[in-house]
């Protein structure tokens, strides 16, 4: 039987030397059954040089009983043997397998997708380059190439968009990334400073800035193995579901602007706006930044604050569930929305989707029920909200919902929080920045964030520094999802299914 470390998303940092390490062989037969049960998905899986050879680690949730399984194997660094290809077996694993060829050039044989993922600066062959991207082609005298991209209008990051089509029919789309090189996870290993790793989490990507400081935060957190103050749950609780408002409620209004619908366009800017502007009254920043620290906080929440954010999320989601109700009742955009992008359950699930666009197909994936952390262990019962169309309307409806759950909770939590920590004189802890990490140790930050599930993976060497961090935004595994929707649609819709998944270029291109 395969050998596997077993914790959860609440407990410490685990010794390399507690990970067990198997054949690649075994990894195989194993990863082949558990994966085709909807049960186990993959969190991350990675390679690491270490010495003289390469280390696969691997973190596989199974969402039935909260268990996070860490398993390992390895190869001599200058083993060039071909390993069976997962990805062969099960799309989820693509992303992962084909990351680990492009950083080492490790072959994993009939893998089916061996194209680079992300064209990172230090890559294992420097002749692979954006220039050379391997697009797929078709032949047909009815067929034609639109290409859109690398550069893009307004503020939207590069990536290029290739789609074929009949007509005005989309028979394929391919998505390339990989222009910024920005070498985040490099970034976090090159300097000791803890305050400048926080604020490198935060720029993964800015919409889910709040998100993604957490992650890092509750593996640091992990690795120090010191008690955090309890307030810090709750707080960091409210911050995430003011994100996840914020940036649903954005996307209701793009939706609406693709399709001409003024009057949901502009409520949802002004409600979008209304809730930033809350974050900032908290913390200063519309964004959330500076608000997540490990161990502490320099923005507690106060009575005055508590009240402040009650008071604005209650207006939000009255405003919002008016325009929730007219979207409803437009037969002009719901002709639009429905039946649009549809990405289908099993199809959803076969490529690892994650976050509202798995559960608007119907896979029932969230963190925040099947790997409870903080709030979502203790004060929230969090039930996923899923639709089963697997179009656009669906995708939109799931995020109308969590808007409407989102508000509910954050009053809940202040409710909590007014109760058993406003009345203390010193109601949160300051940052730690310098709390010693335990040494050659693995930990993980997972979390729900509002695209969906982020997992950030510290590895520390001898002297408990940080040798190694991998990342994993939601959009990772989603891209794929709108490169399907698309498919036997007409190539005026791929605005509104690109916006319905609304995905990060910068949280892939790391």
């Amino acid at each position: 039987m395969m050998k596997y470390y077993i914790t959860d998303n609440t407990a410490a940092s685990v010794l390399l030397e507690e990970i067990p390490e198997v054949s690649y062989a075994d990894f195989y037969a194993d990863l082949s059954e558990k994966l085709a049960d909807p049960r186990y998905h993959l969190a991350h899986y990675f390679a690491l040089p270490q010495g003289d050879r390469m280390v696969f680690y691997c973190l596989l949730l199974d969402d039935n009983s909260s268990q996070v399984m860490i398993t390992s194997y390895a190869l001599n660094y200058y083993d060039d043997t071909e390993l069976p290809s997962l990805t062969a077996l099960h799309p989820q694993v693509h992303p992962f397998e084909r990351d680990i060829t492009e950083r080492y050039g490790v072959r994993f044989g009939n893998m089916p997708w061996p194209k680079p993922l992300r064209f990172p600066f230090d890559r294992y062959d420097r002749n692979s380059s954006m220039d050379n991207f391997p697009f797929y082609k078709m032949e047909g005298k009815s067929l034609h190439e639109v290409n859109v991209g690398p550069i893009h209008a307004g503020i939207i990051e590069p990536g290029a968009f290739r789609f074929i089509c009949s007509g005005e029919q989309v028979l394929h789309l391919e998505i390339a990334l990989g222009y910024q090189h920005r070498g985040v996870e490099q970034a976090f290993v090159s300097t000791n400073n803890r305050l400048r790793q926080i604020c490198l989490a935060e720029a993964i990507a800015g919409d889910s800035a709040i998100a993604h400081a957490t992650a890092f935060a509750e593996a640091i957190e992990k690795l120090s193995g010191q008690d955090r103050p309890v307030q810090l749950d709750c707080e960091r609780g409210v911050a995430l579901e003011l994100e996840r408002m914020a940036m649903q409620i954005a996307d209701t209004g793009a939706l609406s602007m693709d399709v001409g619908y003024q009057l949901g366009q502009v409520a949802c800017e002004a409600l979008r706006t209304m809730t930033i502007n809350t974050t900032q009254a908290w913390c200063g920043n519309r964004f959330g930044k500076g608000l997540i620290r490990p161990h502490g906080t320099n923005h507690p929440l106060t009575t005055q604050k508590s009240e402040m954010i009650r008071r604005n999320v209650a207006e939000i989601a009255r405003r919002y569930d008016e325009v929730r109700q007219d979207i409803k009742s437009s037969p002009s955009l719901l002709a639009r929305f429905e039946e649009c992008g549809i990405v289908a359950r099993d199809q959803m699930a076969a490529i690892g989707g994650v976050g509202q666009a798995a559960r608007a197909s119907g896979v029932c994936r969230d963190i925040r029920t099947s790997h409870p952390w903080g709030v979502y262990a203790q004060d929230i019962s969090h039930k996923p909200i899923t639709k089963t169309q697997g179009d656009v309307m669906a995708r939109l409806m799931v995020r109308s919902r969590e808007i409407l759950q989102s508000a509910g909770y954050i009053d809940r939590l202040l409710s909590i929080y007014d109760q058993k920590y406003a009345s203390e004189l010193s109601p949160c802890d300051k940052p730690d920045y310098t709390a010693p990490l335990s040494a050659s140790s693995l930990a993980f930050g997972l979390v729900e964030g509002w695209r969906g599930e982020i997992c950030h993976v510290l590895v520390t060497d001898a002297e408990g520094k940080i040798a190694a961090s991998r990342i994993k935004d939601p959009s990772l595994h989603n891209w794929m999802a709108l490169a399907l929707a698309v498919r036997g649609e007409g190539i005026s819709d791929f605005p509104i299914c690109n916006k319905s998944f609304n995905l990060s270029y910068c949280g892939n291109d790391l």
